[in-house]
């Protein structure tokens, strides 16, 4: 059922009083032990028992866990609960399926649950029947199991997380259709991710393989990449959305240096979208601009804390930083 958007933004517009913000930028310039106290004065420590930064994860999942209860409860519709929770369910899928086939322990490898319990997922892994799973989330399992069983040991990881890739962008772009911003941003983060996959492989075929759908982007402009002609291949996303993302892919390509940033770029596509924008947002997108504030907050809560205890100095964490 859709939430009332005017009640849901009153108490984003009450619990935004209680975000880190810039204090994030501060706490780079503390130790480790007054950084975690000072997180503690400013409210972000609760319902747990940390007593010292070396508990930094536990207090990080207890927040996490918090931010969920709040999606999860104040979610104006199921497409923006999808976006923010069936990652989720792929990823776990996905090892749950790689745990069982390859004899290894799942715990390690899973994140939180998403919309989806573990218990269900397991259930459709060994070929159960399970109301609620997505059609694709479905498929993708039973995709993985197939490789398993006819290759074995032989199946790649890389297989695997295609095929799962593969399915959770479907499902999610068919779950936002109606939904313009999360359409946009999702198409976007497939070019993105259909960039670096390129950008990454060594030869056509192998890019051609691994590309994802749903994107603007044409094949045959990504495989530019591979063209004897260098201007041309620098050149191939002229006068597209992506041009400069392109450009900057590839200068780092051939300097040989590895796709940190612009993999960061991938992962705050979202949240760099809505904070240039936060004057302009309506309806349910002041909901989603807040899951993912906190979001980014716990995520630069952790890179400050392991850190600050890794004797990082303060400028190495701040340009560590997300959304920053």
């Amino acid at each position: 059922m859709a939430k009332d958007l005017i009640y849901v933004n009153g108490i984003i517009a009450v619990k935004e009083n209680s975000l880190l913000k810039d204090k994030i930028l501060a706490f780079c310039e503390m130790s480790a032990d007054t950084a975690f106290r000072a997180l503690s004065e400013s409210g972000f420590i609760k319902n747990t028992d940390a007593n010292s930064v070396f508990d930094y994860e536990k207090i990080l999942q207890a927040d996490e866990a918090d931010i969920d209860g709040f999606a999860r409860e104040y979610a104006p519709n199921n497409a923006i609960k999808t976006y923010f929770f069936a990652s989720r369910d792929f990823h776990n899928a996905k090892a749950l399926v790689k745990a069982k086939y390859l004899n290894t322990e799942a715990d390690k490898m899973l994140a939180p649950e998403g919309l989806l319990s573990l218990e269900t997922l397991s259930k459709v892994i060994d070929g159960e029947v399970a109301e609620g799973v997505y059609p694709e989330l479905v498929s993708g399992i039973k995709s993985a199991v197939e490789l398993f069983e006819n290759d074995g040991a032989n199946t790649s990881g890389a297989e695997i997380g295609k095929i799962f890739e593969q399915q959770m962008y479907a499902c999610l772009l068919k779950a936002c259709k109606h939904n313009a911003l999360l359409k946009k941003l999702l198409t976007q983060k497939v070019d993105m991710t259909n960039i670096l996959i390129t950008m990454r492989s060594n030869t056509p075929e192998y890019a051609a393989n691994n590309v994802i759908s749903g994107g603007k982007i044409p094949l045959n402009k990504l495989l530019l990449l591979f063209d004897e002609n260098e201007e041309k291949a620098e050149r191939a996303l002229d006068n597209t959305y992506l041009e400069k993302y392109w450009k900057e892919c590839y200068k780092t390509r051939k300097t040989g240096l590895p796709f940190m940033e612009t993999e960061k770029r991938v992962a705050a596509l979202e949240i760099n979208f809505l904070s240039e924008h936060k004057y302009e947002l309506k309806r349910s997108q002041p909901f989603m601009y807040y899951i993912f504030r906190r979001r980014t907050e716990n995520e630069n809560v952790r890179i400050v804390l392991s850190c600050l205890l890794a004797g990082m100095s303060a400028d190495e964490i701040k340009a560590r930083l997300r959304n920053f």
